[in-house]
């Protein structure tokens, strides 16, 4: 455009009456362009002069619209879409300080630089272009325009108290859907404002709003650019965005530019924040307020002289650099982006043979990515247009109808939920782009109404989605009904819903009201006052009932709460012991005092009687009084361990335990295994899930660890999960999984009698006490400590047994043919493969906890008498014994000894590394220990039946031995002899007969 006319810089805030003061100039003259930088504002402002000359003489020319009378004398478009050398008397560019966007400010600046008008020239902005305008275009003059009314900071507020009016600003449009939702519980709903909206759908949302339906709009930062709303308060829900690239914080100017939709023409305005944004700097207010920023250095810039010889050419044309300092190059934009891609395909490589046809690639590239598909989606679109309008020549490519038809028929539905439209709406923009391109389709006329009727159609449903889903016409009705100051009637039914004017608003839930979510603050403040009126009688009579019912009708959930039936009425809390948790009860305070005392009284008798059924062997225990001293205290241990404590932690204290305690104990059910002290009735189901609720409410955890399903013998050993939760469940971890702590107790006592050292394989009896594999046997006992080996060998088939036929004796004979030889030796058959099979052998491997100095031989001590010990020295009775770990026997077995109670590290006591014998044993025994058979001992000396002699396994030497010097005897085992009968015939027959009576 020529540059002859007086060019004008009308610089402002918002609420100047700037865009207004720019159709007032253009109508002024014969013919203009206005430039606008949103296409949903370009509607607005054709609306507007439309109304004032007539549609026969207004243009409207976007990316996706154009409307182009044959008498145009205005046009009005986006500034991408300007029509360029059309020779207007006037130009007026919008919202130009744009040009340092950092995705469309090399536009703006193109025409900011370019961009004239034969008489006049206006470029309407903020004050920060001021300097940087006045350095590019020689001979500007500017009009500063002070902002109508007053804007003014107020802090951050709830959503729920956000006044009529006001609009909430999100930046993305999972924020913007999420705030009107919470709009339409808690105000009744609200319009819905983006740029991505059709110009049909924002039309009709914000109709909706200046109509007074709704008092709230949700937008994008879309409201900021120009349109002309009934706004008093902008509350922004975000002060970051996504500028293509990155999230990014807004500047203080760009935040001006939306606050300043609030307080419209001369009415004073608000804006401030709400959600979880933090207030503003002062800084930033003062800015804001008083509209002073930091004034633009420089502006985006994109070389416009382009060549089109190569599409080398016009990508270093593009990229070209500038000297001028108050311009910086522009970063790549999409539509660069593309035309590198495309141009480095081989199939558009071979079809760029031209200039006029680098021009055609470069037009195709500039298609916007409505749809937000992936690059390689829409890369492939525009190498498939390209393809189509190269064709047989230059002019005669066309995109073929048949394709564009099939193409837009499957978007021509209105069927989903709003993405589903949205979407649509985004793929028809892409159809309805290319339908405007002169030339590139057949019938241009036609495919261009059937776009834009398309686009309607999809526009009103969309429209319809979003007033469905975020404008609740029920609540807006009663809200009015409300404002009127009109009685409600409540009424509650037999299933326990409240109605309000026969409108469902709640439901009781045990003796709490649950108001209907969807209803607004507003209303459910009256609504609730009418709602409880109708509940107090109820509140009494269900405590009535609740007070009598039985406690089978009454439970606790896994995570302390009290349930009567499905209706929570309560939860645990800690009290003054584990044993003795309080209760709070779930009561309105609607219901009043009363009501809510009988509901906390009937819960805690519930608590109580359930503790007491379920731990009363614990409670028994406790009021003992037989226990003293040690037993009383291990007792006490036991109490606060609510029955199951791991050995290792109370070793000591099961070390200082005489018989005589221990068997104090045991009256009251307590097991000494060698893994667990515990009590096992309260290893069932109902003890342990009570446990593991009480144990969580005494130790202040937020989520309680659930008991495992009843009957499994185990279950997975997960490593988040720490060792005292499986311990209070009943479990015991080892390796990948956790097994039942009485089960791992009678696993225990078999491996007792098992040589540990030498190795032994597992047995039907282990696989069956834990339900396992052989495999994963062999990971359990590596996590207690053993070392599985293993091996294949041959598998033992089971003799068949001999059938005996019997044989008639009057049944003809068959004879032996003559060919057939009796005495030929019978035909060897091939031996077949021999099945094999997997087994383990299982040594005791702990894993070392600290390495122990060795020890030097021990020097000899002389013989003394039977019976004495030196002071300290334990009896040889209480030594480890051997390779048998300590706990409780079997029924049937020795009992326990009081040094023999404590695990050492989970593994057997007498299998200590230490050295190659294990702790108590004598070097002069290791002879008779290597020579003798695994699992016999040898005679027994000393007192007979001598308490020490029954529970000791005789290994080692005693003190009271005179001849523990001597040769090692040699023993072994052999079955009785079997007697024979006495031969009459024998010469000493009479004195055999004697033998056994003298």
């Amino acid at each position: 455009m020529g540059a002859t006319g007086r060019v004008t810089a009308v610089l402002g805030p918002t609420n100047t009456g700037k865009t207004h003061y720019a159709i007032e100039r253009m109508l002024g003259h014969r013919t203009g362009v206005i430039g606008l930088p949103l296409r949903l504002l370009a509607r607005e402002v054709y609306d507007r002069i439309v109304a004032i000359r007539g549609p026969s003489v207004v243009a409207l020319v976007t990316g996706e619209e154009r409307i182009v009378p044959d008498r145009t004398q205005y046009w009005v478009s986006t500034v991408e879409a300007m029509p360029q050398d059309i020779g207007a008397d006037f130009v007026a560019i919008d919202e130009i300080q744009l040009c340092a966007d950092p995705e469309r400010g090399h536009v703006f600046t193109d025409r900011l630089l370019r961009a004239r008008g034969l008489h006049e020239t206006l470029f309407m902005g903020a004050e920060t272009m001021r300097q940087v305008i006045a350095n590019l275009v020689p001979g500007v003059s500017f009009m500063k325009r002070e902002r109508f009314s007053e804007l003014t900071y107020t802090g951050s507020k709830k959503i729920s108290r956000m006044p009529p009016r006001s609009a909430i600003v999100g930046f993305s449009v999972e924020n913007v859907y999420a705030i009107a939702e919470l709009i339409r519980r808690q105000k009744g709903g609200c319009a819905v404002v983006m740029g991505a909206l059709s110009p049909r759908t924002r039309n009709a949302q914000v109709a909706m709003y200046q109509n007074g339906e709704v008092d709230y709009l949700v937008a994008t930062d879309a409201i900021g650019m120009g349109l002309n709303l009934d706004i008093k308060h902008v509350a922004f829900s975000a002060t970051s965005k996504f500028d293509g690239r990155r999230m990014r914080p807004l500047f203080a100017q760009e935040l001006a530019q939306i606050a300043g939709r609030a307080g419209r023409h001369t009415e004073a305005g608000t804006f401030g924040v709400t959600g979880e944004v933090r207030p503003f700097e002062e800084d930033t207010i003062e800015a804001i307020e008083e509209h002073r920023f930091t004034p633009v250095r420089k502006l985006q810039w994109r070389n416009a002289a382009l060549e089109f010889g190569t599409v080398d050419r016009l990508i270093r044309s593009l990229e070209a650099p500038t000297s001028n300092e108050w311009l910086t190059r522009a970063r790549a934009a999409d539509d660069v982006l593309a035309l590198k891609a495309l141009s480095a395909l081989p199939e558009v490589q071979e079809k760029v043979t031209s200039p006029k046809r680098v021009q055609l690639l470069w037009d195709v590239c500039r298609i916007p990515d409505f749809r937000g598909a992936s690059e390689q989606e829409h890369i492939s679109l525009l190498t498939r247009i390209f393809d189509f309008l190269v064709g047989k020549g230059i002019g005669g490519g066309r995109v073929p109808s048949d394709w564009l038809k099939q193409a837009v028929s499957r978007i021509d539905r209105t069927d989903g939920d709003i993405d589903a439209i949205s979407k649509r709406l985004a793929y028809i923009r892409t159809w309805t782009y290319v339908a405007q391109r002169k030339g590139w389709v057949d019938d241009e006329t036609h495919w261009r109404d059937e776009t834009r009727a398309v686009e309607d159609r999809l526009s009103d449903a969309l429209h319809a989605r979003l007033t469905q889903r975020f404008v609740d016409r029920r609540t807006s009705v009663l809200l009015r009904r409300l404002k009127q100051k009109e009685t409600l009637v409540a009424e509650v039914n037999d299933k326990g819903e409240v109605t309000v004017e026969g409108e469902f608003v709640g439901r009781l839930e045990g003796f709490r009201f649950r108001q209907d979510a969807s209803g607004s603050p507003d209303e459910a403040k009256t609504l609730r006052q009418a709602a409880v009126q109708a509940l107090r009688p109820e509140f009494h009579l269900r405590a009535d009932r609740f007070y009598n019912a039985p406690d089978t009708e009454m439970d606790f959930t896994e995570q302390g709460g009290l349930m009567w039936g499905t209706l929570a009425v309560g939860k645990l809390v800690k009290g003054a012991e584990a044993l003795r948790p309080s209760v709070e009860a779930f009561v309105d305070d609607e219901a009043g005092p009363d009501v809510a005392e009988k509901v906390r009284r009937r819960l805690q008798h519930f608590i109580d009687r359930k503790v007491a059924a379920q731990f009363e062997p614990l409670a028994a225990m406790s009021r003992d009084e037989a226990l003293t001293g040690l037993a009383r205290g291990f007792a006490f241990r036991l109490v606060e361990g609510l029955g199951v404590l791991p050995r290792d932690v109370v070793a000591n204290d099961v070390k200082e335990l005489d018989q005589d305690a221990r068997g104090a104990l045991r009256k009251h059910g307590v097991r000494f295994g060698q893994f667990t002290i515990f009590l096992p009735l309260l290893l069932k189901p109902a003890p342990t899930r009570l446990r593991l609720v009480l144990w969580s409410l005494w130790n202040g955890l937020d989520e309680f660890p659930e008991s495992p399903p009843p009957g499994l013998v185990t279950i997975p050993n997960v490593a988040e999960v720490p060792k005292q939760h499986y311990t209070l469940a009943g479990y015991h971890p080892a390796g990948t999984r956790a097994i039942r702590i009485d089960m791992l107790e009678r696993l225990a006592d078999i491996l007792r009698q098992k040589d540990s050292r030498a190795g032994f394989e597992a047995t039907p009896d282990m696989l069956s006490i834990t339900g396992m594999t052989l495999d994963q046997f062999s990971d359990l006992m590596g996590g207690l400590g053993y070392k599985g080996e293993k091996a294949e060998r041959a598998k033992v088939k089971a003799t068949e047994p001999v059938v005996v036929v019997a044989v008639d004796p009057d049944a003809p004979l068959n004879p032996i043919p003559e060919e057939v030889s009796v005495l030929a030796p019978m035909p060897e058959e091939p031996e077949a493969a021999p099945e094999m099979e997997a087994y383990y052998t299982f040594t005791w491997a702990p894993k070392p906890r600290h390495i122990r100095p060795e020890r030097g031989p021990r020097p000899e001590r002389a013989p003394r008498p039977q019976g004495e010990r030196p002071q300290g020295e334990r009896p040889a009775g209480d030594r480890p014994q051997g390779d048998r770990p300590k706990g409780d026997r079997p029924k049937g077995e020795r009992r326990d000894r009081p040094q023999g109670d404590r695990p050492k590290g989970d593994r057997p006591h007498g299998d200590r590394p230490q050295g190659d014998r294990p702790q108590g044993e004598r070097p002069q025994a290791d002879a008779v220990q290597a020579d003798r058979p695994q699992g016999e001992r040898p005679p027994r000396q000393g007192k007979p039946g001598g308490k020490n002699d029954r529970d000791r396994g005789g290994k080692g030497d005693r003190p009271d031995r005179p001849d523990r010097n001597d040769k090692p005897r040699q023993f072994e085992a052999r079955p009785p002899r079997p007697e024979k009968p006495i031969d009459p015939d024998n010469p000493f027959a009479a004195l055999l007969a004697l033998k056994g009576k003298v």
